[in-house]
């Protein structure tokens, strides 16, 4: 049984992160990265709280955590943990949270 679910959203995310990463660095870059996306979702499973909330982008309980330039959004009361979404830092995030909030 998985520790984690990936929404119908994070699952499209992490497979446009890895084809990005893939095309502008080579497949080990992209396994590296989501080698490491990887490893903080088992974490995060262990460690729900070591995220953090940010009220200025969303209103949903969800948490945020970094990995290189990328923020893992999940919902730390779910059991398994709930993975909303995994986007670059750079995007608009208070536009895209207002278009789509994100809901694990």
């Amino acid at each position: 049984m998985s520790r984690y679910i990936l929404s119908i959203e994070a699952q499209s995310d992490l497979d446009d992160i890895r084809a990005y990463l893939t095309q502008q660095g080579g497949i080990y870059l992209a396994r590296y990265i989501l080698g490491d996306i990887r490893k903080a979702l088992n974490f995060l499973v262990d460690t729900p709280g070591a995220g953090h909330f940010r009220p200025d982008l969303t209103d949903e309980p969800v948490k945020f955590w970094s990995v290189f330039s990328y923020l893992i959004v999940y919902d730390p009361t779910r059991r398994p943990l709930g993975v909303a979404r995994v986007l670059h830092a750079a995007q608009d995030l208070e536009n895209l949270f207002q278009k789509s909030p994100p809901r694990a």
